[in-house]
């Protein structure tokens, strides 16, 4: 590793999940391309969890950018997050490009999480990591508007 790398040249925000109250059910990023990346890293915050609430979150994996044939990347699933313990909290799920199915095809990767129960506030960042061509702030989302 290199020190003299800036953080934004090694991780770019691909897709996020912004702070919002998130009623009871799945909620999933956008479908971002393995292509560009070694690894990635998706952050969970959670806020005040609603009454009895649980929130579970995992990396899955598609074949396009629509997410046909969307499936579970094995053993990249966060522990569920319970109302009890979970208020203020953070989870980070870590996966490498070859964690991925790619002898079926398999190119693309979201966050997918499920809020159970109660409302709940949440986010949750999906990171690319270690770009294979390009500094990774040119693949940023959109609304990424500074890096300072």
């Amino acid at each position: 590793m290199n020190p003299n790398v800036k953080f934004a040249e090694r991780t770019a925000v691909l897709a996020t999940l912004d702070p919002a109250s998130v009623a009871a059910g799945t909620v999933v990023t956008t479908w971002v391309p393995v292509a560009n990346f070694h690894s990635f890293a998706a952050l969970i915050n959670t806020g005040v969890l609603g009454t009895a609430a649980t929130l579970d979150a995992k990396l899955r994996q598609a074949t396009d950018a629509t997410g046909t044939g969307a499936k579970d990347i094995p053993g990249k699933a966060i522990a569920q997050i319970v109302k009890a313990s979970g208020d203020n909290k953070q989870a980070i799920v870590e996966c490498r490009s070859d964690d991925l199915d790619h002898d079926g095809g398999f190119a693309w990767v979201a966050l997918s999480a499920t809020v159970g129960v109660a409302a709940s506030i949440f986010s949750a960042t999906l990171l690319g990591v270690h770009p294979r061509y390009a500094p990774a702030s040119a693949f940023n989302q959109a609304s990424v508007v500074q890096t300072v």
